[in-house]
């Protein structure tokens, strides 16, 4: 059985970062669900500082984009940041470092599936954004951890973030036509696992798995993608 307070100092390793003020930390880790059931804590939900992880992870990645793309135009760098901090692309980040296994979450989210939930993820990993901008007082540790964490191989997270288009665009290019057809899921409603088949010309090429149909057929076209890539496989 989960405890309700989990020990926070093995995500301190993993981030490399120890928190001179853990209360900041754990209101980043507290869903809305466990700061109205558990009132006695005293932790406020991650909202607030959700809102100035946000602000912060623009601007770091903004600068970051900045400086690697000269030769790009705004419109050409809104796009890519948009793909590096959307919200399947942070939680996909956060599951990196098991983020999801220190939520803070109340009985009836966490029965519902609560900690798979891409958008309760992805908050939380803009929420530490924020707690660590407070806690270190300034820019620099917030961003080491999002160079580190998000902004980190760059090209593979793309290729990952955009696969399906990415795959659509090459077998376009080459006279081909892509499909998906989901053809298993399995576990309880609040923890489905999809397994999607890719087909190019109706022939199954690749399988994908995932959380929802969508992943599972995001990590197929991806798998393609990289077959491509390798020279296993050829359009």
């Amino acid at each position: 059985m989960r405890e309700e307070t989990p020990d926070v100092s093995s995500l301190e390793e993993k981030i490399g970062y120890h928190f001179r003020n853990r209360y900041l930390l754990m209101c980043a880790l507290c869903h809305t669900s466990y700061a109205n059931e558990q009132k006695t804590t005293g932790y406020e939900d991650y909202e607030r500082l959700e809102f100035l992880g946000d602000a912060v992870l623009e601007m770091v990645s903004s600068a970051f984009l900045y400086k690697k793309y000269p030769e790009k135009h705004e419109g050409e760098m809104t796009k890519l940041r948009s793909s590096l901090v959307c919200e399947p692309a942070l939680a996909y980040c956060a599951r990196d470092i098991d983020l999801e296994k220190y939520i803070l979450l109340g009985k009836g989210e966490e029965s519902g599936g609560g900690r798979s939930k891409d958008s309760i993820v992805s908050d939380v990993m803009e929420a530490v954004i924020g707690a660590m901008y407070l806690d270190s007082g300034g820019v620099e540790e917030p961003t080491r951890y999002i160079l580190k964490f998000i902004l980190s191989d760059l090209e593979g997270k793309l290729l990952f973030y955009d696969a399906k288009s990415n795959l659509q665009e090459a077998c376009q290019k080459s006279g081909h036509e892509v499909s998906y057809e989901i053809i298993a899921e399995e576990g309880p409603c609040h923890q489905r696992s999809y397994t999607a088949s890719i087909r190019v010309d109706g022939r199954e090429v690749r399988q994908g798995k995932g959380r929802s149909k969508k992943a599972a057929e995001q990590d197929g076209a991806y798998s393609v993608l990289l077959d491509l890539r390798a020279g296993k496989f050829c359009l």
